[in-house]
């Protein structure tokens, strides 16, 4: 019989000890340290997920190393394939969380029903029966005879299913409703989410699996379950948005085979998840044209350039302590441009409220948003609006300077897509651009060049 043991565990971070502690003196998480029983040796079904034995390899060359094109499947769905790299690559595993009821469901779901049609696909719920899944099925558009559907929480008998079915894609919903017999901890801990995701990552690289794997997040917003769960996986995307607006926003952290900070916009219907094809429209909309406070900037998200409006309100205070509020941007940062602001332009804010906000429920934290944010809270302290077709993209620095950025020629062509007739840009970045059709560029060197142009 297997000889057993019992040891505690950290259920914040996974560390083991021979004796309980009220602090864990991994992460300092307090009374998170639970007991279990761990079997030093295992039979039988023991080496679930471990990968067969192959002949041991030896080192070599970089120089003799053959490159090998990297195969991918399109999900026929372009935001997704933007986020993940240009499509899905086979035996990855993929991680993709949220908070409840944003659509990760959804847009898997919706996913295994267009790779079902040229592929064998396995969705695996832990959480919905098969009745349930049909009933969202029935919802969407796409509509596919050729999907597996599968409700279990054993990893043995799913593992048995992908043995029978033989998938190119498989997906699991979700992670912390998987639990491992071997494992005596309850489902959803941090001993059965790792173990779990260690198999399948076996499964996805021994049997060349594309895997998809949902997980919740804390109220931090964080996957739950260890921090090593990111690190296992070949792919980190979160999907955000809330609940009271239709878009959603889908974001990649992490690709092994792609750039990371990608992002794809989405808006959910009663028919599931829609692409969003033009996210620029989407937050420039409802802007109110010649307002003071209101600045257009030009950023990128991953390879994609977006236009977003920032607003600030700048109020007189009653108080001796200003308030300052910043949604969408980090509060440090605020305090920093406006501390610019006041050496540079002389603007003397100590007596002023400042609020800024991202319209739209966006996050701008790339260098070149400075000088819109700088530019909205200059108008509205002054009470003098800016053009409403001019944009702004620059970094400012400490002593006022405006600074280089990249990517500039895919910022000016998005700017002159939507009709704007002017782009205030860093001087530095005027050398060999080239300028769009209907649209002037003015290069600033400093931020009086900059607010001279724009504020009157």
């Amino acid at each position: 019989m297997a000889k057993a043991k019992n040891v505690f565990e950290c259920m914040a971070c996974g560390y083991e000890s021979p004796k309980w502690a009220g602090k864990c003196p991994n992460c300092g998480a307090w009374n998170q340290m639970e007991e279990k029983l761990v079997h030093k040796e295992t039979t039988g079904r023991g080496t679930f997920g471990k990968p067969e034995k192959q002949e041991r390899q030896r080192s070599r060359k970089l120089d003799r190393v053959k490159k090998s094109h990297t195969p991918r499947t399109l999900t026929q769905s372009g935001e997704l394939d933007r986020v993940l790299g240009g499509g899905i690559v086979d035996g990855s595993l993929i991680l993709i969380g949220g908070d409840p009821g944003i659509g990760k469901s959804t847009i898997l779901l919706q996913t295994a029903l267009k790779l079902s049609e040229e592929h064998e696909v396995l969705y695996v719920s832990g959480e919905e029966s098969l009745e349930q899944i049909k009933l969202r099925a029935d919802r969407l558009l796409e509509a596919s005879d050729n999907l597996n559907v599968y409700s279990e929480t054993n990893l043995f008998h799913i593992h048995d299913e992908i043995k029978n079915t033989k998938p190119d894609f498989l997906i699991i919903d979700s992670i912390q409703t998987i639990f491992h017999p071997d494992v005596t901890s309850a489902p959803g801990s941090v001993s059965q989410v790792r173990e779990c995701t260690q198999s399948l990552m076996n499964i996805a690289k021994s049997g060349n699996i594309a895997t998809f794997i949902v997980g919740h997040v804390t109220k931090e917003g964080q996957i739950a379950g260890p921090r090593m769960l990111e690190h296992m996986v070949d792919t980190v995307l979160y999907f955000e948005g809330d609940q009271h607006h239709t878009y959603r926003i889908l974001r990649a952290v992490k690709n092994r085979f792609g750039s990371t900070n990608e992002m794809g916009m989405f808006e959910m219907k009663n028919v599931g998840l829609t692409e969003v094809l033009n996210p620029s429209e989407i937050f420039l909309e409802e802007r109110s044209k010649n307002v003071p406070g209101s600045a257009i900037v030009a950023t990128m998200e991953g390879t994609r350039a977006m236009l977003v409006e920032v607003q600030a309100l700048v109020t007189p205070t009653h108080f001796h302590n200003p308030r300052r509020m910043a949604t969408g941007i980090d509060h440090n940062r605020l305090s920093l441009l406006m501390a610019v602001l006041e050496k540079s332009e002389g603007l003397l804010m100590q007596q002023h409220d400042a609020y800024i906000k991202v319209a739209g429920g966006g996050k701008l934290e790339e260098p070149a948003v400075d000088l819109s944010i700088i530019v909205s809270i200059a108008s509205s302290f002054k009470g003098s609006a800016v053009r409403g077709d001019d944009c702004f993209i620059g970094e400012v620095g400490l002593t006022g300077e405006v600074r280089r950025v990249t990517k500039i020629d895919q910022r000016l062509m998005e700017a002159a897509k939507l009709g704007f007739r002017r782009a205030i840009i860093p001087a530095s970045n005027m050398k060999g651009i080239e300028v769009p059709e209907g649209i002037e560029v003015i290069g600033a060197r400093t931020l009086k060049d900059a607010l001279k142009a724009a504020v009157k």
